[in-house]
């Protein structure tokens, strides 16, 4: 259990005052390499996961769209599409590394009008009250120190009406799928991680904090009690290996 003065760091126990740090060592550490990492250890199925994310954040031209711990903006860029000219993205990230990857594919895409980028931590979001359609937040979760603030500070941001979407890594739903989930994750992703970033302590570090997060139905009671949400819808993705958590502020 996590105690006043100290929180997880995959399975280690640190100081809170630390963990952030820490992690961004790991994103700078990855950020170059990120995106391919990202299809590579899911067989390119990520992108179907953020595909039903997109579908369900109900976006129309003119909305204001929030994409936390964005990284290299390959949601952003999607939702920029989805709003239009009249809308608004902002693409926002704790680290610069991850941030200046996802600067750069805007630029490139030639949407820098539509899409703003910004470094901010999701605990305490630098934006208005009720200012947002919608929020997404694609594996970037599970590496806030403080879920239930951050979560909190969402629903501020969020219009009444406005919908957050938290897709994230979560417990599969039966026992055979999860042992072999267990044994790519402990013994083949380092690996990967090794010879394609050549960085396996990041990727150890990736699945154990994936183990340590909360399963679906606990962080649904987080998102209700500790985010203040109204309403919370989960669905599970390749047999709840990942898990799309919509929350609604009424």
């Amino acid at each position: 259990m996590q105690k006043d003065s100290s929180t997880d760091f995959g399975f280690d126990e640190i100081p809170v005052a630390e963990k952030q740090g820490r992690v961004g060592e790991v994103f700078t550490s990855v950020a170059q390499k990120y995106d391919l990492m990202n299809d590579v250890m899911s067989l390119g199925i990520h992108r179907l996961w953020k595909r039903f994310t997109l579908e369900l954040c109900g976006l129309r031209p003119g909305h204001r769209v929030l994409d936390l711990a964005g990284g290299t903006g390959d949601l952003a860029l999607r939702q920029a599409r989805m709003v239009g000219e009249s809308g608004r993205v902002i693409l926002a990230d704790i680290n610069a590394e991850m941030l200046q990857c996802g600067r750069d594919r805007v630029i490139d895409s030639g949407l820098v009008g539509r899409i703003e980028t910004i470094q901010c931590n999701a605990e305490i979001l630098p934006f208005a009250d009720n200012y947002f359609d919608c929020i997404t937040i694609a594996f970037g979760l599970r590496n806030v120190t403080d879920k239930g603030k951050a979560l909190a500070s969402m629903r501020r941001v969020l219009k009444p009406g406005g919908r957050l979407c938290v897709l994230e890594f979560s417990k599969p739903v039966c026992e055979p799928l999860e042992q072999l989930y267990d044994f790519y994750s402990f013994k083949l992703l380092p690996r990967i991680g090794q010879v394609i970033a050549n960085d396996r302590a990041s990727y150890q570090y990736l699945a154990e904090s994936i183990r340590m997060h909360p399963d679906q139905e606990t962080l649904k009671q987080i998102i209700l009690q500790q985010g203040g949400f109204d309403e919370v819808e989960v669905h599970n993705l390749s047999g709840g290996i990942v898990a799309l958590h919509r929350a609604f502020k009424y």
